[in-house]
């Protein structure tokens, strides 16, 4: 049986100039895993969530996440915004 490759994907979102959130960046093997060290790295806040996270990957880099994620990223977003502000 074929093992599945890590995929990982990071979505960006700019309330200025953005309708909804956009891909930035997304790999699968050794680039999800340097995406996730770039992340930790940065102190960027990571989810897991491998069906998002393959949804995700098969959309195009600059790609604004389609209608059908929204819910599913709102609570993504608004678990880090939490986490955020616990932090300060």
């Amino acid at each position: 049986m074929k093992e599945k490759k890590e995929v990982a994907a990071a979505i960006q979102y700019n309330e200025d100039k953005d309708y909804a959130p956009r891909v930035v960046a997304k790999g699968k093997g050794e680039v999800a895993q340097k995406i996730k060290e770039l992340a930790k790295d940065n102190d960027i806040p990571t989810y897991q969530d491998e069906k998002l996270a393959r949804q995700l990957y098969n959309l195009s880099i600059g790609d604004e996440i389609p209608p059908e994620l929204y819910h599913v990223v709102a609570e993504i977003l608004a678990f880090i915004i939490t986490l955020d502000t616990k932090e300060q």
